[in-house]
């Protein structure tokens, strides 16, 4: 059994900072103090007391001009007189006791000293790398709100818009400003190059089906042509159907402003109600649950939302016997959800997040076919960050239609779960 090995915990900048202030000190500090033993001993032990002496000369010794005679004072220890070696070795004890306790006094009263100033200058300097360091989580805080944006593009409005000397941490701040702008711009260019492109496309659709219908309903049209205009029919809905998706992916990437409210309970049995004759005939069940789940929004997004998940869950599904289940509920935080169970296909779980990518369909990119072009929940998923909600899609472990269980990995029935925020907060009663 392999165990995960445990990884090392993250220090911050800040206590890098702190511990290198805190590290120099400390050496300059042993190094100080090394310096000053060195010294102090060197003196001691030049200045070492001398056995003292006095010359006295006697008066024959002067009158004969002989050399004085030396005496040497005796000293009392334990009111016992001592004199010559005794003295002399005595002298020597004594200095060497006053050496060795000097020396040891001065590493002990410099050690401590060195301890309480480094742990003050340790402290300073925590104090000092904070304030340094307090732009930094400026630029941090606004890039991790600008990640979080429920909606895309939603936070590259925000600015850190960083006051103070024009150092190196400014010089980031505005780089990081430049930044979010030039993206910004980008992606604003590119919601409005596709709600353009989108609104030019229909109307040459528009006429090139009327053109297609005419042709059809002509007396000398033969049969030919009208299946031809059939499948030319079928390809511009198709074509109607990727422009109109294209319009709503654009506009609800976009914030919600004007916020109204909706239950979700009226919208899943509206949405079931439109979605019965497509369900009737591809022999799908369609079972519904509504409760109420108050919010605010869009009503015609969430109605779309809602509209994409039960179509969704009709069309991929296992057909003739297969069921599609819509629930809506307020939950106990508050949040309303709405959730979408069916008996679709085997969807493995590492390819669930690509399913909400734009013209993204399991086992197929970039395909329009009869069942859509891949938007679907790539509408769910901008719909709901646009209203402050969030998506999660998982397999449930369904079984076969025979009690066989599908492959570790590969579940047959899926869910997908809408959260939104509600209506209005939640007060607790006292």
């Amino acid at each position: 059994m392999n165990t995960p090995k445990l990884l090392p915990r993250r220090i911050t900048l800040r206590a890098r900072l702190t511990l290198l202030y805190g590290g120099l000190f400390l050496i300059a500090g042993m190094v100080l103090l090394g310096t000053t033993y060195v010294l102090f001993n060197q003196q001691l032990a030049r200045s070492a007391p001398k056995v003292l002496t006095l010359d006295k000369p006697g008066p024959s010794a002067a009158a004969d001009g002989e050399a004085p005679r030396r005496k040497i004072l005796f000293l009392s220890k334990n009111d016992e007189a001592i004199t010559g070696a005794d003295a002399e070795n005595w002298m020597r004890e004594q200095q060497t006791t006053l050496h060795e306790a000097a020396t040891d006094s001065l590493l002990a009263l410099g050690g401590i000293a060195l301890a309480v100033v480094g742990g003050a200058a340790a402290g300073f300097g925590w104090l000092v790398a904070g304030r340094v360091l307090a732009p930094l989580h400026q630029v941090t805080d606004t890039a991790r709100r600008i990640a979080a944006a429920p909606a895309a593009g939603r936070g590259l409005h925000e600015r850190i818009a960083l006051r103070g000397p024009d150092d190196e941490v400014k010089d980031l701040a505005d780089t990081f400003d430049i930044m979010v702008e030039r993206l910004d711009g980008s992606f604003d260019g590119q919601r409005r190059f596709v709600a353009n492109a989108s609104h030019e496309l229909r109307t040459p659709l528009a006429l090139g089906r009327a053109l297609v219908e005419l042709a059809m309903h002509r007396k000398s049209a033969s049969e030919d042509v009208k299946q031809l205009g059939e499948s030319l029919l079928e390809i511009s809905f198709r074509h109607e159907r990727l422009i109109t998706g294209l319009l709503l992916l654009a506009g609800s990437e976009n914030e919600i402003t004007e916020r109204l409210p909706v239950d979700l309970a009226d919208v899943v049995g509206h949405v079931v109600a439109q979605t019965a004759p497509e369900a009737g005939q591809t022999g799908i069940t369609v079972h519904e649950r509504a409760d109420e789940a108050p919010t605010t929004g869009d009503a015609l997004l969430l109605e779309r939302l809602v509209h994409n998940l039960v179509e969704n869950g009709i069309r991929h599904n296992t057909g003739d016997g297969g069921w599609v289940r819509v629930a809506s509920r307020t939950r106990h935080d508050g949040r309303v959800e709405v959730k979408v169970d069916n008996t679709g296909p085997a969807v493995p779980p590492y390819e669930i997040p690509a399913l909400f990518e734009p013209f993204r369909r399991l086992g197929a990119d970039r395909l329009v076919t009869a069942k859509g072009a891949g938007l679907g929940l790539s509408i769910v998923r901008a719909v709901a960050r646009a209203h402050g909600g969030e998506v999660a899609a998982v397999g449930t472990g369904g079984r076969r239609p025979g009690g066989d269980r599908h492959p570790a990995g590969r579940l047959r029935r899926g869910r997908v779960t809408v959260f939104l925020p509600p209506s209005a907060p939640r007060h607790r009663r006292p």
